[in-house]
């Protein structure tokens, strides 16, 4: 009798595990659902970590969303970071990517394969990173200075244009500190994205891409000096 009261209590746990799973799930699939009222022809489909990823079009260009977790041990808390990307041809040689406070470990980011470190001008952020992976590239100060107050924003972690398109990348939440130092909850995106969040990034990202596109050939004032 012990072993089967013992029996039906594992298969009991078995069944609510997966019924959590399956909740968990369906709600992490539904995640960017409140954002794709921005688009026009939207499209969400799976991707990693059970969170989807949304294209359509917006501005009379066509955006691509991930949402992206990041359960990494070093990481105080676990994360859910947003990639924001405008892919189009861009009339760029090079990539350039500025990243606030990098660690080495971004999950979201390629800034740690690019091989050339930039020395960051006077007037932008202390805490700023610039990589690239062709220095004889790099466009002129004037061309980001503009830009470098979507940085005022704290949950703002990079920034990348090249020649491929533009992405603003960032945090949209972190776990419950308590719940997570003492349970190991790292659950995130219990509540799917609000439109106002991902707005001001869509629209600073169109903004980019029209200055990007007008910017006349000058003598540079080089980002490496």
């Amino acid at each position: 009798m012990l072993a089967a009261a013992l029996g039906t209590g594992v298969v009991a746990l078995l069944l609510q595990a997966l019924k959590a799973g399956r909740a968990r799930s369906a709600v992490r699939a539904a995640y960017l659902d409140s954002c794709a009222a921005l688009f026009s022809s939207p499209r969400i489909e799976p991707d990693g970590g059970g969170f989807p990823r949304l294209s359509g079009t917006y501005g009379g260009q066509t955006f691509d969303l991930r949402a992206v977790l990041d359960t990494l041990t070093f990481r105080k808390l676990p994360a859910l970071w947003v990639l924001v990307t405008l892919p189009c041809p861009m009339p760029l040689r090079g990539t350039i990517d500025l990243m606030m406070r990098p660690t080495g470990m971004e999950p979201f980011s390629n800034f740690h394969v690019l091989p050339d470190q930039v020395a960051t001008p006077p007037g932008f952020p202390g805490e700023l990173a610039i990589r690239t992976d062709d220095r004889s590239a790099l466009p002129p100060e004037s061309l980001l200075r503009p830009y470098l107050d979507l940085f005022d924003d704290p949950q703002v972690k990079e920034l990348v244009l090249s020649p491929r398109g533009l992405r603003i990348t960032f945090l949209a939440e972190e776990a419950n500190r308590a719940r997570y130092l003492i349970f190991r909850d790292a659950e995130v995106g219990v509540t799917p994205l609000p439109p106002d969040r991902l707005k001001p990034h869509l629209d600073a990202l169109l903004a980019m891409r029209e200055g990007v596109l007008r910017v006349a050939p000058e003598p540079r004032k080089s980002l490496s000096r």
